[in-house]
Protein backbone atom coordinates (compact mmCIF):
# COMPACT_ATOMS: atom_id res chain seq x y z
CA UNK A 1 0.00 0.00 0.00
CA UNK A 2 1.48 3.80 -0.58
CA UNK A 3 2.17 5.33 2.25
CA UNK A 4 0.09 8.98 2.45
CA UNK A 5 1.01 12.30 1.84
CA UNK A 6 2.18 14.04 4.56
CA UNK A 7 -0.37 17.07 3.91
CA UNK A 8 -3.35 14.72 3.18
CA UNK A 9 -2.47 13.01 6.93
CA UNK A 10 -2.39 16.46 8.48
CA UNK A 11 -5.51 17.25 7.10
CA UNK A 12 -7.11 14.11 8.83
CA UNK A 13 -6.03 14.77 11.94
CA UNK A 14 -8.95 17.38 12.83
CA UNK A 15 -11.65 14.31 11.31
CA UNK A 16 -9.40 11.76 13.65
CA UNK A 17 -9.79 14.45 16.69
CA UNK A 18 -13.44 14.52 16.10
CA UNK A 19 -13.84 10.85 15.91
CA UNK A 20 -12.35 10.42 19.43
CA UNK A 21 -13.99 13.44 21.03
CA UNK A 22 -17.63 12.11 20.08
CA UNK A 23 -16.52 8.47 21.41
CA UNK A 24 -15.90 10.00 24.30
CA UNK A 25 -18.60 12.22 25.09
CA UNK A 26 -21.15 9.69 23.67
CA UNK A 27 -23.81 9.16 26.65
CA UNK A 28 -25.40 5.96 24.75
CA UNK A 29 -22.19 4.27 24.74
CA UNK A 30 -21.52 5.40 28.25
CA UNK A 31 -25.05 3.69 29.44
CA UNK A 32 -24.10 0.71 27.53
CA UNK A 33 -20.65 -0.18 28.86
CA UNK A 34 -21.64 0.78 32.39
CA UNK A 35 -25.03 -2.47 31.72
CA UNK A 36 -22.07 -5.01 32.07
CA UNK A 37 -19.39 -5.76 34.68
CA UNK A 38 -16.00 -5.95 32.83
CA UNK A 39 -16.92 -3.14 30.43
CA UNK A 40 -17.73 -0.63 33.80
CA UNK A 41 -14.24 -1.96 35.21
CA UNK A 42 -12.78 -1.01 31.81
CA UNK A 43 -14.50 2.26 31.65
CA UNK A 44 -13.69 3.03 35.13
CA UNK A 45 -10.02 2.33 34.01
CA UNK A 46 -10.64 4.25 30.69
CA UNK A 47 -11.14 7.15 32.77
CA UNK A 48 -8.31 6.73 35.34
CA UNK A 49 -6.02 6.74 32.31
CA UNK A 50 -8.18 10.37 30.73
CA UNK A 51 -7.82 11.82 34.31
CA UNK A 52 -3.81 11.31 34.72
CA UNK A 53 -3.33 12.41 31.12
CA UNK A 54 -5.18 15.45 31.42
CA UNK A 55 -3.34 16.31 34.33
CA UNK A 56 -0.08 15.46 32.71
CA UNK A 57 -0.77 17.72 29.61
CA UNK A 58 -2.00 20.68 31.85
CA UNK A 59 1.83 20.64 33.88
CA UNK A 60 3.77 23.40 33.03
CA UNK A 61 6.73 21.67 33.42
CA UNK A 62 6.24 19.14 30.13
CA UNK A 63 7.32 20.61 27.43
CA UNK A 64 4.33 20.00 24.78
CA UNK A 65 2.11 21.98 27.53
CA UNK A 66 2.64 25.49 25.78
CA UNK A 67 2.25 24.18 22.20
CA UNK A 68 -1.06 21.88 22.87
CA UNK A 69 -2.46 25.20 25.40
CA UNK A 70 -2.01 27.27 21.88
CA UNK A 71 -3.44 24.64 19.70
CA UNK A 72 -6.15 23.78 21.87
CA UNK A 73 -7.02 27.71 21.84
CA UNK A 74 -6.88 28.45 17.88
CA UNK A 75 -8.99 24.61 17.19
CA UNK A 76 -11.23 24.68 20.48
CA UNK A 77 -10.90 21.42 21.09
CA UNK A 78 -9.89 19.67 24.08
CA UNK A 79 -6.12 19.00 24.45
CA UNK A 80 -7.06 15.40 25.64
CA UNK A 81 -8.67 15.26 22.38
CA UNK A 82 -5.92 16.73 20.37
CA UNK A 83 -2.97 14.08 22.13
CA UNK A 84 -5.07 11.14 21.84
CA UNK A 85 -5.32 12.38 17.81
CA UNK A 86 -1.67 12.55 17.40
CA UNK A 87 -1.03 9.52 19.09
CA UNK A 88 -3.58 7.75 17.10
CA UNK A 89 -1.96 9.47 13.59
CA UNK A 90 1.35 8.33 14.63
CA UNK A 91 0.35 4.87 15.09
CA UNK A 92 -1.50 4.96 11.82
CA UNK A 93 1.53 6.52 10.46
CA UNK A 94 4.47 3.99 11.71
CA UNK A 95 2.01 1.24 9.94
CA UNK A 96 1.50 2.58 6.86
CA UNK A 97 3.65 5.37 6.45
CA UNK A 98 7.18 6.09 5.58
CA UNK A 99 10.71 6.52 7.98
CA UNK A 100 8.41 4.44 10.87
CA UNK A 101 11.61 3.19 12.22
CA UNK A 102 13.21 6.51 12.32
CA UNK A 103 9.84 8.14 14.04
CA UNK A 104 9.80 5.29 16.70
CA UNK A 105 13.49 5.78 17.47
CA UNK A 106 13.05 9.66 17.89
CA UNK A 107 10.09 9.13 20.26
CA UNK A 108 12.41 6.21 22.55
CA UNK A 109 15.37 8.60 22.73
CA UNK A 110 14.68 12.68 22.05
CA UNK A 111 12.55 13.03 25.41
CA UNK A 112 14.21 10.67 27.52
CA UNK A 113 17.51 12.00 27.14
CA UNK A 114 15.89 15.56 27.17
CA UNK A 115 14.55 14.71 30.48
CA UNK A 116 17.45 12.86 31.56
CA UNK A 117 19.69 16.04 31.08
CA UNK A 118 16.83 17.57 33.51
CA UNK A 119 17.61 15.12 35.90
CA UNK A 120 21.23 15.26 36.12
CA UNK A 121 20.80 18.99 36.56
CA UNK A 122 18.11 18.57 39.54
CA UNK A 123 18.94 18.08 43.07
CA UNK A 124 16.66 15.28 43.44
CA UNK A 125 17.76 11.64 43.09
CA UNK A 126 14.66 10.13 42.14
CA UNK A 127 14.25 11.35 38.92
CA UNK A 128 18.24 10.44 38.43
CA UNK A 129 17.12 6.69 39.52
CA UNK A 130 13.71 6.50 37.05
CA UNK A 131 15.53 8.00 33.97
CA UNK A 132 18.64 5.46 34.25
CA UNK A 133 16.48 2.81 34.95
CA UNK A 134 15.30 3.66 31.56
CA UNK A 135 17.89 3.53 29.74
CA UNK A 136 19.65 0.71 31.06
CA UNK A 137 16.21 -1.43 29.69
CA UNK A 138 16.65 0.60 26.41
CA UNK A 139 20.00 -0.37 26.18
CA UNK A 140 18.86 -4.10 26.66
CA UNK A 141 16.05 -4.17 24.43
CA UNK A 142 18.33 -1.89 21.97
CA UNK A 143 20.36 -5.47 21.67
CA UNK A 144 17.34 -7.97 21.51
CA UNK A 145 16.86 -5.71 18.45
CA UNK A 146 19.41 -6.34 16.87
CA UNK A 147 17.33 -9.06 15.30
CA UNK A 148 14.71 -6.45 14.39
CA UNK A 149 15.21 -7.19 10.20
CA UNK A 150 14.12 -10.36 10.82
CA UNK A 151 11.11 -9.64 12.94
CA UNK A 152 9.84 -6.98 10.66
CA UNK A 153 9.60 -9.07 7.94
CA UNK A 154 7.08 -11.22 9.66
CA UNK A 155 5.01 -8.50 11.41
CA UNK A 156 4.37 -5.05 9.98
CA UNK A 157 3.02 -3.70 12.81
CA UNK A 158 6.49 -3.90 14.82
CA UNK A 159 7.15 -0.15 15.01
CA UNK A 160 3.96 0.39 16.15
CA UNK A 161 4.14 -2.20 19.08
CA UNK A 162 7.73 -0.81 19.61
CA UNK A 163 6.60 3.03 19.95
CA UNK A 164 3.57 1.98 22.18
CA UNK A 165 6.34 -0.02 24.31
CA UNK A 166 8.48 3.14 24.22
CA UNK A 167 6.11 5.06 25.69
CA UNK A 168 4.91 2.70 28.45
CA UNK A 169 8.62 2.47 29.37
CA UNK A 170 8.88 5.78 30.15
CA UNK A 171 5.15 6.67 31.49
CA UNK A 172 5.06 8.07 35.15
CA UNK A 173 3.26 6.66 37.84
CA UNK A 174 3.11 3.12 39.07
CA UNK A 175 2.43 1.91 35.30
CA UNK A 176 6.01 2.95 34.18
CA UNK A 177 7.42 0.11 32.66
CA UNK A 178 11.10 0.19 32.53
CA UNK A 179 10.87 0.25 36.80
CA UNK A 180 8.29 -2.58 36.51
CA UNK A 181 10.96 -4.41 34.38
CA UNK A 182 14.13 -3.59 35.89
CA UNK A 183 12.68 -4.94 39.54
CA UNK A 184 10.99 -7.81 38.08
CA UNK A 185 13.14 -9.29 35.36
CA UNK A 186 16.52 -7.31 35.15
CA UNK A 187 17.58 -6.82 39.18
CA UNK A 188 16.74 -10.21 39.93
CA UNK A 189 18.98 -11.44 37.64
CA UNK A 190 21.82 -9.58 37.90
CA UNK A 191 21.75 -9.97 41.60
CA UNK A 192 21.61 -13.87 40.73
CA UNK A 193 24.48 -13.66 38.49
CA UNK A 194 26.66 -10.46 39.51
CA UNK A 195 29.58 -12.45 40.77
CA UNK A 196 30.23 -14.21 37.90
CA UNK A 197 29.89 -10.78 36.17
CA UNK A 198 32.28 -8.92 37.83
CA UNK A 199 34.80 -12.12 37.52
CA UNK A 200 34.58 -11.70 33.67
CA UNK A 201 35.02 -8.23 33.94
CA UNK A 202 37.91 -8.40 35.94
CA UNK A 203 39.40 -11.07 33.41
CA UNK A 204 38.65 -9.10 30.92
CA UNK A 205 40.60 -6.10 32.86
CA UNK A 206 43.50 -8.30 33.74
CA UNK A 207 43.82 -9.59 30.04
CA UNK A 208 43.89 -6.08 28.60
CA UNK A 209 46.34 -4.93 31.21
CA UNK A 210 48.78 -7.58 29.81
CA UNK A 211 48.22 -6.98 26.44
CA UNK A 212 48.92 -3.24 26.79
CA UNK A 213 52.25 -3.89 29.44
CA UNK A 214 54.11 -6.23 26.65
CA UNK A 215 53.53 -3.35 23.85
CA UNK A 216 55.13 -1.02 26.54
Amino acid sequence: MPAPSLLSAVAFLPLLTGIIEIIYENRLFQQQASSFYLNRIMAQTFKEIKNRLDVSLHDNSKPWTSLLATAEEKSGVNRVYLALGVAVFIGLWLVFGYFAELICNTVGFLYPAYVSIKAIESKGKDDDTKWLTYWVVFSIFSIVEYFADFIVRWFPLYWLVKCIFMVWLMIPGDFNGSVTLYKRIIKPYFLKHERDIDGTINKVKDSANKIFEKKD
